[in-house]
């Protein structure tokens, strides 16, 4: 189907069905409008995931990751087999790779595995998770608001643009944070669980949430344990030593979860765990790879990634908050925001995705506002002005779902180089190496060779084919004269 169409056809799809969930919300029909959130949410990011070739950062390095992970689960590798020497530093062209934490990595593996080496199945655990972030906020938003504002909060989640993009790897941090945001948000539900219904269970498996968070995309991660301790007290169930315990215990399931791994890659792997330790602090300290922005960088991306009035909203929650520090459950929504924004405001390498797991609670506040608005304006006039700013507050995030997914564009979404790639692999090269091709990331999840950019002298070709590997060069119409005149180089065409 031509890709025009079929982005046509979605965003009608999705208009018809967010549209009879609001009329099922309407009538307190949660159960039917939540999913029909769900279904909608689904669609929206299986269309945009239909990118049939590897985005450039930093799905790429992810996915190569994860394809050699489905064969050796605790040896995560970015170059498998690298002929060539590497520096061990070098994230982006090295061997062992601890660039990032495994969990993520670890799932897409698993899928790939079920489903076979393909960006679909790569994409598939984001899309899942993704998907069911929009229940997580539903019932989380319940808690702390009420069904309406749960509602509300959910369908900003599911037509998140950036949640979308990042789920279909589209845009840099990809998987990762969408991992990231799934298990902060699912340690905050079993956390609400736990005050509910009172049993240990949801508490460890609260616990066992933040360790998995931890595992995607590290410490950050502990935001939950403040809002954890506010909505333990915010229910006056427990006595100081039941919370005391409770804690210690949630803090001990954490630790145990992602404890072992930083063990073992510190011992099994000490120069890269060591360098990438290193490399983590620097993202305070330093700018790395050029990603910086002005302190108050985040305070400008929330328009763009969650509707320009956003301010309004925000502005309001936090006078609200502030007023009333007695009342935890707003206490809570704003740590929950407000911690992570002011520190990553501070450190100097900074990347629009880094506070997304701060979302559910934007969604929340901007939930809570708009139905406070509602009832306001029942009693204050002039009306089209309360009007005009509850239309914004939904029209604004929708026109940026719609800009995101590209609904409306007509792309190549299977591009030749990617075919070629394919066709190259069908030739079943034992112990190939590609050079002078410049996706050599993408060439070596396609396929079973060895690919670099460049091409090497003639002494190092000679002595890889001494040792058994066939050459590859792929013919970008600029081969020197010395590659030409070698003997048992195999010369292709593949386009960029």
């Amino acid at each position: 189907m031509d890709n025009l169409l079929f982005g046509i056809l979605t965003i009608i799809l999705c208009f018809t069905g967010y549209s009879f969930s609001w009329k099922f919300q309407m009538q307190d029909k949660y159960k039917l409008a939540v999913l029909l959130l769900l279904i909608c949410g689904l669609t929206l990011r299986i269309y945009t995931s239909a990118d049939f070739f590897l985005h450039a950062w930093d799905e790429r390095y992810h996915a190569l990751v994860a394809k050699h992970l489905i064969h050796h689960p605790l040896t995560p590798t970015l170059y498998e087999n690298p002929v060539l020497p590497y520096d061990y530093k070098n994230w982006l062209g090295n061997h062992i790779w601890l660039h990032k934490q495994p969990l993520p990595l670890w799932g897409m593996a698993l899928s790939m595995w079920m489903f076979g080496v393909n960006v679909f199945a790569l994409r598939l655990p984001s899309i899942i998770l993704s998907t069911i972030g929009i229940w997580l906020t539903f019932s989380i938003g319940k808690y702390f608001f009420s069904k309406k504002v749960g509602f509300l909060s959910a369908f900003l989640y599911s037509i998140n643009g950036l949640i979308i993009e990042l789920a279909a790897g589209r845009v840099a941090t990809d998987h990762i944070d969408i991992f990231f945001l799934f298990f902060i948000e699912l340690a905050v539900f079993f956390s609400i669980r736990f005050v509910q219904k009172n049993n240990t269970v949801y508490n460890i498996l609260a616990g066992l949430s933040i360790g998995a968070a931890v595992l995607s995309k590290w410490l950050p991660a502990l935001i939950v344990l403040p809002v954890w301790l506010l909505i333990v007290a915010d229910s006056g169930k427990f006595k100081t030593k039941t919370i005391v315990f409770q804690f210690l215990l949630l803090l001990v399931t954490c630790i145990a979860v992602f404890l072992p791994w930083q063990l073992y890659i510190f011992h099994v792997f000490p120069l890269e765990a060591g360098w990438e330790s290193g490399f983590n602090i620097k993202h305070f300290n330093e700018v790395i790879e050029g990603r910086t922005g002005p302190f108050y960088f985040y305070i400008d991306q929330i328009r763009i990634n969650y509707g320009d009035m956003i301010y309004l909203p925000l502005l309001w929650f936090l006078w609200k908050t502030f007023k009333n520090l007695k009342n935890y459950k707003n206490l809570a929504i704003t740590i929950w925001f407000l911690v992570p924004l002011l520190f990553f405001s501070f450190a100097k390498t900074k990347m629009q995705a880094y506070i997304l797991f701060t979302s559910p609670a934007l969604f929340m506040i901007t939930s809570d506002f708009f139905y406070r608005l509602v009832d306001y304006k029942k009693q204050h006039r002039p009306k089209w002005v309360f009007n005009l700013i509850l239309i914004l507050l939904i029209a604004l995030p929708v026109r940026y779902t719609i800009e995101r997914t590209k609904a409306f564009q007509k792309r190549d979404r299977y591009p030749q180089w990617v075919a070629n790639l394919k066709k190259l692999n069908n030739d079943k090269i034992n112990n190939g190496i590609l050079f002078n091709y410049d996706k050599p990331i993408e060439a070596m999840f396609y396929t079973d060779l060895t690919a670099y950019r460049h091409i090497p002298d003639n002494n190092t070709i000679a002595a890889l084919t001494e040792k058994g590997y066939t050459i590859i060069i792929n013919d970008d119409g600029n081969i020197p004269d010395r590659v030409k005149k070698l003997e048992g180089v195999k010369v292709v065409e593949l386009l960029k």
